[in-house]
């Protein structure tokens, strides 16, 4: 199996039986595509942290097929998948937690909400997915709380001593606004916790739905974030990416009915997370551009 070398390089630096899983991935594809009857295409271009592959069921029917070492956050993804039922979101069509694979329906034509040109056109989309897919949070599934993830500030702290490569005023920053956020939420739901431009395609059943969600309970303010931190690395490359940013949480406030200081400091929140996790994944060029982003995020006034 020809696998890119960043694919490889990603897969052994995340996840602790990374080479193995590798080692093994090719039997594991077989047997799975043998097991719900597939025919598979070769997989799509620029992977990531999962095997992902366009096939074929076996009643002719387009389907996606993903794999990853067995983890907690792809139980997410699949757990999600099953609550949302495909309203919002590609239908989940089988899953084995225990294999790390999962099939769900492939979204034609496919395109990335990120070839429109239209910013307030996306945003309001976007606003609109994250309206269909909020849903109460089940009794019996436990989803990681924010203060889980955020848990990496305090991890990135202990381990350089301080703000380590992040400049100290941005990350205290960060540090605060998460500890006031955190302590004054709303009513926490299921969210998506990935919701941007490349995670939503248009289909041919609604016209956008999304894909990948992370699975996080929190309440319904943070699923803004992740959408202002994108298109990466475009944003950076608009004219007035701080004009951009300030309009988007304007449009959110106004669609949504949120306060704007949530939107945006749970922006700078997330922004400076993503950095920790970047330094802490060896991850230079994403570190940077989440790190202007905060930078310009944290110079908008609401």
């Amino acid at each position: 199996m020809n696998l890119p070398d960043p694919f490889r390089s990603t897969v052994i630096a995340t996840y602790e039986n990374g080479s193995t899983w590798l080692l093994e991935l090719p039997d594991r594809v077989r047997d799975i595509a043998g097991h719900w009857s597939l025919t598979l295409e070769p997989p799509f271009l620029n992977l990531s942290y999962n095997y992902v592959v366009p096939a074929a069921r076996s009643d002719g029917s387009d389907a996606v097929l993903k794999l990853g070492p067995p983890n907690p956050e792809l139980c997410c993804e699949m757990d999600s998948l099953r609550i949302y039922d495909g309203q919002g979101a590609a239908r989940l069509l089988e899953r084995d937690p225990d294999a790390g694979a999962l099939l769900v329906e492939r979204l034609r034509p496919g395109t990335m909400l990120s070839t429109l040109e239209d910013d307030p056109a996306m945003t309001s989309i976007a606003a609109g997915i994250m309206r269909e897919l909020w849903r109460p949070l089940p009794k019996k599934r436990a989803f990681p709380s924010l203060t889980r993830w955020f848990a990496a500030l305090t991890e990135h702290r202990g381990t350089h001593g301080g703000s380590g490569p992040i400049p100290s005023r941005l990350f205290e920053e960060a540090e605060s606004l998460f500890t006031e956020l955190n302590a004054s939420q709303g009513e926490p739901v299921l969210l998506h916790g990935d919701i941007h431009h490349f995670n939503l395609l248009q289909a041919e059943r609604a016209p956008w739905l999304a894909i990948d969600p992370k699975g996080l309970a929190g309440e319904r303010e943070f699923d803004t974030a992740q959408f202002l931190l994108n298109p990466c690395p475009h944003l950076l490359e608009m004219p007035d990416p701080g004009q951009i940013l300030g309009r988007r949480i304007d449009q959110f406030a106004d669609e949504l009915g949120f306060d704007r200081a949530r939107i945006r400091g749970w922006g700078i929140a997330n922004a400076v997370l993503s950095v920790c996790w970047g330094v802490a994944h060896n991850k230079p060029v994403d570190s940077r551009y989440d790190l202007a982003c905060s930078e310009i995020l944290s110079k908008i006034r609401v």
